[in-house]
């Protein structure tokens, strides 16, 4: 077994990527103004957890997941087969068409870089239309189990930073929203699971991954309440002359 295909068995079959809850995707819903039958990308959908949430929150709009792995693809297209108003697509977020009033992206964003993936989208949204997308943070005086726990993740920022990178794509912030506690204990609930049903007799591969696995969730056990992501909800800024 390589390591791709480790990564990919301790991952199969989860209900989400990451720790993220319904009512982070209803609370997005409630701040934006949509209209009767929008049109909702949910860019890097993975098994399509949010999409079942928009699709309940949303019966009259046209809901559609892009995902670029063919296996979360799949995953989510059997997830949301009792519902019509969705579709799900495999390929790249990068080349999402609009017009869009709504763009959801949960904790993808990062594949593209939050300022690049915002200007590419930029053309992608309808008149009014606004991004919901969900980003790593770490603020100042966070405990160093938290720091270790982002070691991988160069573009972290605390959360000035994040606007400032919201604002050279020519967005603007008009809610924030923190993603910590009991999203991530869920989440890694379910991942824990996972590698207890898998440990007897993984190979070497396999074990590394797990051993992995068990390394990110004793550091966040360490500093629960340190460990976060921020929802955002973004516009393009109004040019003025």
């Amino acid at each position: 077994m390589t390591e791709d295909e480790a990564f990919l068995a301790l991952y199969r079959d989860m209900t989400r990527q990451g720790p993220g809850t319904p009512e982070d995707v209803q609370w997005a819903l409630s701040q934006i103004a949509l209209p009767e039958a929008p049109r909702v990308v949910d860019a890097g959908c993975g098994p399509g957890a949010d999409l079942v949430t928009l699709a309940k929150a949303l019966p009259h709009g046209r809901i559609e997941g892009v995902e670029q792995l063919e296996h979360l693809a799949q995953e989510a297209h059997e997830a949301t087969r009792g519902f019509t108003n969705v579709q799900v697509f495999q390929g790249d977020m990068a080349e999402i068409e609009g017009p869009c009033d709504l763009i959801w992206c949960a904790g993808a964003l990062y594949f593209l870089g939050v300022a690049e993936g915002l200007r590419t989208w930029r053309t992608a949204l309808a008149p009014g239309g606004a991004v919901a997308f969900s980003e790593p943070v770490l603020e100042p005086g966070a405990p160093d189990a938290a720091r270790d726990f982002w070691t991988e993740y160069p573009a972290l920022t605390d959360f000035s930073g994040l606007e400032a990178r919201v604002h050279d794509a020519g967005f603007e912030i008009f809610g924030a929203r923190e993603i910590k506690g009991l999203a991530w204990a869920g989440y890694y609930a379910e991942l824990s699971a996972r590698i207890a049903a898998l440990r007897d007799g993984a190979g070497t591969a396999l074990s590394a991954v797990l051993d992995a696995a068990e390394r990110e969730i004793s550091l966040w056990r360490q500093a629960p309440g340190h460990v976060e992501y921020r929802l955002i909800l973004a516009r393009p800024r109004l040019v003025t002359v």
